[in-house]
């Protein structure tokens, strides 16, 4: 697989009778098939717990929406910890969850495309959160809903970044277009 712009990551590979190449997936408990875009998502997972301090219990792989009456499914999403819900206003309620963040993963050579985020923001109609991070493991966007637009930020905020931001005390940000890790 490809080397990518993220912290190396210890991932569990194995192979089956099947000759299907698997990596554990630490969110979903279970080992998947490993694609380029699975690649990418155990990789930036990875960083996003062991490098930024975000809590695995607040992290979801593979999640799924309903938009336009078809099936889809947000590649990862992070939800609000108890007591920073209420701060939530516009985001979807799955049971007492709320998205604070999507993530959409691409493989490391899919370039990221107008087309890309147009799809991360269809999911996010459905799910409201506040931030939307797009990856293909080389290059990441994260972004936060302003309006009815979207501002870049100059990069991928900490957990506790993150929880500053949301809450009402603390609402000054940065603009930039491209992040870098």
């Amino acid at each position: 697989m490809a080397k990518l712009n993220l912290p190396p990551a210890t991932l569990k590979i194995t192979e089956k009778d099947d000759e299907v190449t698997r990596v554990y997936d630490r969110l979903r408990r279970k080992p998947v098939a490993l694609t380029p875009e699975e690649w990418v998502r155990q990789h930036f997972v990875d960083y996003l717990i062991n490098q930024l301090g975000y809590p695995e219990g607040l992290l979801a792989n593979e999640v799924n929406l309903t938009l336009n009456s078809t099936q889809r499914r947000c590649d990862t999403v992070l939800f609000a910890p108890a007591g920073y819900a209420r701060y939530l206003t516009g985001a979807a309620e799955l049971g007492n969850l709320r998205p604070v963040m999507i993530i959409e993963y691409k493989g490391p050579r899919v370039k990221i495309t107008q087309q890309v985020f147009d799809q991360a923001a269809r999911y996010n109609l459905v799910m409201g959160a506040p931030f939307i991070i797009v990856s293909n493991g080389m290059v990441h966007y994260c972004c936060v809903a302003d309006g009815d637009s979207y501002r870049f930020l100059p990069a991928i905020p900490t957990y506790r970044e993150l929880l500053n931001i949301i809450t009402p005390s603390s609402s000054s940000m940065r603009a930039d277009e491209n992040i870098k890790i």
